[in-house]
């Protein structure tokens, strides 16, 4: 009897939260197993090896940045506006793939490594026809670093990343200053 496809993905799941919440030492076999409600026998018949799994979480951050690079495409509001808006960490499974990602590279993964460079070289070409020149695609991907990063944060007082009018300000404002001439 074959397992339901759904059990995979509840086992890549439950190994993305270990890595997210407890880092990549965490995030072994067995506790993959535990968190994911599963024998380790269930997680071995997906998985026949830890590298296994990180290869599995590195397929599915590809293409969740295909599907974001698709959306970014088709944003009615343009690629740039798309991109500094969904820099704001919602965690979304996006959100997640590339913390997971981060740990594993963190841990010296040098494919997740590899992964993360690729990712942004990707969303480097695809942003770039929509900007005049490469320092302003630069600007476009240090703004989106510093909202990932700042979305962080604890927050004690004022929020440390611009939401709603705000944040609509500051889309525009890298805009205007990107836009080509």
């Amino acid at each position: 009897m074959s397992r339901p496809p759904r059990a995979r993905d509840s086992v890549l799941d439950a190994f993305e939260r270990l890595l997210v919440d407890d880092g990549e030492r965490a995030a072994t076999m067995d506790a993959t197993a535990r968190a994911a409600g599963v024998s380790k026998g269930g997680l071995l018949y997906h998985f026949a090896s830890k590298e296994a799994l990180e290869r599995a979480l590195l397929e599915r951050l590809a293409a969740l940045v295909d599907a974001d690079i698709a959306a970014m495409d088709a944003a009615p509001e343009g690629p740039v506006a798309f991109f500094v808006r969904t820099s704001v960490m919602a965690d979304e499974p996006l959100d997640r793939a590339l913390i997971a990602a981060s740990r594993l590279a963190q841990g010296g993964h040098a494919e997740a490594s590899d992964a993360l460079r690729d990712v942004r070289a990707r969303w480097e070409t695809a942003l770039r026809p929509h900007v005049r020149d490469d320092t302003a695609l630069d600007l476009v991907l240090l703004v989106s670093d510093g909202l990932y990063y700042n979305n962080a944060l604890p927050v004690s007082g004022s929020e440390p990343v611009p939401r709603g009018a705000a944040l609509d300000a500051l889309v525009a404002l890298v805009e205007r200053a990107v836009r080509p001439r």
